[in-house]
């Protein structure tokens, strides 16, 4: 490619970004993130671009060393041109039989070449003299209407009524580490969003690495935020059976992290202790951090004294879990309760220095042998806004 085809390129592959994620891109992009990159363009556009190559783009636009280069095609670059310019829907039979001299690619690289022109300085003075007072009329505009017209929170709920993949997909949600199998089942009980607690962990472990299985994620929209998950009648009664909220820096597990959970423990170092369903609160330094630090331990029921009094047990009937983060400072909630109307208790409040990309729901057991048991989420929301 000549200099003016990469410039163009470049910012075609940046904008096409922008449009898709809302932001700027910031480094190369992951895996998750070129898949679902190219099922956005494939949606709109009707054509299809292979995320191992929007993955490599990444790496390319970013090093600017020179050293590696990637050659686009035009078909490629065309199907980006018509994400970001917004054209008809087609199929690559339609493109190939009416447009296959590429019109849109050529359409966008002659309005880039044009925009790295050299200016006519005379006009420009013109234009500049010409309308300095209109800028400043702008510019007051604009500070006015940030004054007085200060932006709402960014909210986003899901009642989990349809667990189509390519609806949750839609509505910001990714799955990381799909077992096919128990995936398969998360829409068994209807009105409901079922995962089930397989083997995985974030606790560090010499033997296993970091990672849970049918985690769904999606990405922070803010600074500072509320999240908050509510399951159906979990009753966990095997070895760190549990289900919760994660929050993350990153999708490796490499970066720090935080865990919010409802979970069984029935070992306690040989103490002779009742078994227990608790709030657990564990956060992590990431990668070369050997320990977490358990921030919270918060025991709701025994399931030892519910044996003689079962009521104990309808606490669980419509458990939820909230996080709250303001600033460096979070705050972990619980309620539970035989209604839905249970009101949220602090269980801990802690000031740890993370700012989380992504939020996920989750259900695990750790590394033990414990049964595969059904979670039940039947409702999530997320509230970000500007920290106070």
């Amino acid at each position: 490619m000549v200099d003016l085809d990469i410039l163009a390129f470049a910012r075609l592959f940046k904008e096409a970004y922008i449009k898709c994620f809302g932001h700027a891109m910031d480094g190369p992009i992951t895996e998750t993130e070129s898949k679902i990159f190219c099922n956005k363009i494939l949606q709109q556009t009707g054509l299809s671009i292979g995320w191992k190559s929007v993955k490599n783009y990444s790496f390319f636009i970013v090093d600017n060393s020179g050293l590696k280069q990637e050659n686009p095609s035009v078909a490629t670059l065309d199907t980006l041109a018509r994400y970001v310019l917004g054209a008809p829907f087609t199929t690559e039979i339609q493109r190939k039989n009416n447009e296959s001299h590429y019109p849109y690619w050529f359409l966008y690289k002659e309005k880039s070449v044009k925009h790295t022109e050299k200016p006519d300085y005379k006009k420009l003075a013109w234009r500049v003299s010409v309308s300095t007072a209109g800028i400043i009329f702008i510019v007051v505009l604009i500070v006015c209407l940030k004054l007085f017209n200060t932006p709402g929170p960014v909210q986003f709920t899901d009642y989990f009524k349809d667990t189509d993949e390519g609806t949750m997909l839609n509505n910001g949600w990714f799955v990381k580490s799909k077992d096919t199998a128990y995936w398969g089942k998360r829409g068994e009980k209807p009105g409901m969003l079922t995962l089930y607690t397989l083997k995985g962990d974030t606790w560090p472990n010499p033997t296993f690495k970091p990672g849970i299985k049918n985690l769904l994620l999606r990405e922070v929209p803010a600074d500072c935020f509320t999240a908050e998950v509510h399951l159906s009648n979990f009753i966990p009664n095997q070895e760190w059976q549990q289900a919760g909220i994660l929050l993350l820096e990153d999708t490796s597990f490499t970066g720090k992290s935080i865990r919010l959970s409802l979970a069984f423990n029935d070992f306690f170092a040989g103490e002779p202790r009742p078994r227990e369903i608790l709030v657990q609160a564990i956060t992590s330094l990431g990668d070369g951090f050997s320990k977490p630090e358990e921030v919270a331990h918060i025991p709701v029921v025994y399931p030892d004294s519910a044996i003689y009094n079962p009521l104990m047990l309808k606490n669980l009937d419509n458990p939820a879990l909230r996080v709250e983060k303001n600033g460096k400072k979070f705050r972990f909630l619980y309620a539970g309760g035989i209604t839905e109307m249970g009101a949220f208790k602090e269980m801990a409040t802690i000031e740890f220095d993370m700012k989380p990309r992504y939020i996920g729901i989750f259900a695990i057991k750790g590394h033990t042998n414990s049964g595969n048991m059904p979670v039940r989420f039947k409702f999530f929301r997320m509230i970000g806004g500007a920290c106070n």
